[in-house]
């Protein structure tokens, strides 16, 4: 053993018995006087860890993003959403260490829409659908046809089979395409003109033959017997006796075009219709 080993456990053994002598708040002392900066250092890297993980964690990829507009969530069903965004992600076996799954009752957009607060919650939806972040659309049918005649959906007959489409083959909902190029002007007083034309035609949105040239771009949600209605949300629809072009409101789902696998949400209206 060399001199400065030597010195160095004679020095060690000194602390050792000083060290036994002192009292609990001298021990203390004494391990902040000697290893603070260690433990400054030790803390400041438990706490970056700690920071990192729960920032990747809330930050996850949303692997299904579903917006339920005008659902008219209340105090009764506030958590109702996030129960539901837990058992799908189960349903459709989407792992939960990796993406995060989100249902958004929040958004509200009237006819009107003036607001500050509707203008951002349109600009938001905009925004979001533009770079594909929100996988499906759950609307009454005057919001969700706002959005249908806009082409912000996909022909569902385009993007799935006849077989996948079978077991909704009397809730699909259709638009007209050949109103698509209808002018709709430009000042207030024609944007105005359009749109009271638009609320006096009498379709039936369920009726293909109605229409010159039909799509399907939605599937209609019963009324009764599936997680919408037994959480209350929509109910409002029928105890209003609200109307749109001449036929009772109904509750739509469709998938907004920029989606890259729309097939989720198939499987989400699966999971409501449980």
């Amino acid at each position: 053993m060399s001199s400065q080993d030597s010195v160095m456990e004679e020095i060690r053994e000194v602390q050792k018995k000083a060290f036994a002598t002192m009292s609990f708040k001298e021990k203390l002392a004494y391990f902040w006087d000697y290893y603070k900066i260690h433990t400054i250092v030790a803390i400041v890297v438990i706490v970056f860890v700690i920071s990192f993980i729960n920032s990747y964690r809330s930050n996850k990829p949303f692997a299904f993003y579903a917006v339920l507009l005008n659902a008219a969530a209340t105090e009764e069903n506030h958590d109702t959403s996030v129960i539901w965004a837990d058992e799908f992600q189960s349903y459709a076996g989407i792992d939960p260490e990796a993406y995060q799954v989100y249902f958004d009752t929040t958004i509200t957009l009237t006819d009107g829409g003036g607001s500050q607060y509707e203008m951002a919650n349109r600009q938001k939806m905009a925004a979001m659908m533009q770079i594909g972040d929100i996988h499906a659309i759950v609307a009454d049918t005057e919001t969700f046809e706002s959005y249908a005649s806009l082409e912000n959906f996909y022909v569902l007959t385009d993007i799935f089979s006849e077989e996948e489409l079978a077991p909704y083959a009397d809730l699909l909902y259709y638009t007209d395409a050949a109103a698509f190029d209808e002018e709709t002007g430009d000042t207030l007083e024609e944007l105005e003109a359009a749109q009271a034309k638009v609320y006096a035609k009498v379709i039936d949105h369920s009726d293909p033959s109605a229409m010159e040239k039909p799509i399907a771009v939605g599937i209609r949600i019963p009324k009764t017997g599936n997680k919408l209605a037994d959480a209350g949300y929509y109910t409002y629809l029928d105890e209003n006796n609200y109307t749109f072009q001449g036929y009772p409101s109904e509750v739509v789902i469709g998938i907004p075009l920029s989606v890259e696998n729309p097939k989720l949400a198939l499987q989400f209206l699966d999971y409501l219709l449980q």
